[in-house]
């Protein structure tokens, strides 16, 4: 089983609101096409979600978000998420697209319903789920973002590995010089720097966060540039390529 998140930044162009970069969709669903094992998907919220979230002041943290800005980003992930799909549909895959509200409560997964995803890609299909506006109860609501779901996913699916597509090689230990951390094992948040602008779901640094819960848990976890399709191919095949690896934890 491998679990991949396409973020936000590879799918779409930031810089430009409901921008999808529907060229490098394309090539990297044709590299999910050549993935011989079953393959979930989340969705980064890019120039969509994000877009919407920074205009409404959403964030990660619940509170009383405005109710017409909460439906405008689960409407816009909703968009991006049937560019995604289908893309996929378009190059023979079977995608099964589910919104995240299918399996949390709150803030809290549901174990029963994530292993339902997993049965259901190992039926055949493709699972495609996204960062999402989450009710959350009273009138609180909260966003989840797609690093997180993935490791929600992880916890519970237990895949053989997790790849993170970035707009970058990796994570670098220096930005200047562009030094590629190559791996990561010692199991506590690592020092970096980053170019990204922060975004309300965190940037780089929630993804190293999330990565290292994950390589916890014995999982390994690839950082892997998203707008060079061809290292997630290379990532699921265990061969030398560039990015970051954080090695899972084999103790557990």
């Amino acid at each position: 089983m491998i679990l991949i998140k396409l973020g936000g930044s590879v799918i779409t162009d930031k810089t430009k609101p409901l921008f999808a970069k529907t060229d490098t969709i394309n090539k990297l669903v044709e590299s999910i096409t050549r993935i011989d094992e079953p393959t979930i998907i989340v969705c980064g919220g890019g120039s969509y979600g994000h877009y919407w979230s920074v205009k409404y002041d959403m964030h990660t943290k619940e509170k009383p978000y405005d109710t017409h800005g909460v439906s405008t980003v689960k409407n816009s992930m909703i968009d991006l998420n049937t560019i995604i799909v289908n893309s996929m549909l378009k190059h023979g895959l079977d995608p099964y697209s589910f919104p995240p509200v299918g399996f949390m409560s709150g803030q809290t997964p549901i174990t029963e319903k994530i292993t339902e995803i997993k049965d259901i890609a190992d039926a055949g299909f493709v699972p495609v789920t996204y960062g999402d506006a989450l009710w959350w109860g009273g009138q609180k609501t909260y966003i989840l973002s797609g690093d997180k779901i993935m490791t929600h996913l992880a916890h519970t699916i237990r895949p053989r590995l997790c790849i993170f597509a970035l707009n970058e090689d990796g994570m670098y230990a220096d930005i200047k010089s562009k030094r590629l951390i190559r791996q990561v094992g010692d199991y506590e948040h690592p020092t970096f720097t980053h170019s990204e602008k922060t975004d309300v779901t965190g940037g780089m640094a929630r993804k190293v966060q999330e990565a290292t819960k994950i390589a916890k848990d014995g999982i390994d976890v690839f950082l892997v540039n998203g707008n060079k399709p061809k290292r997630l191919e290379e990532a699921v095949k265990d061969k030398i390529f560039e990015g970051t690896l954080f090695r899972g934890n084999r103790d557990v």
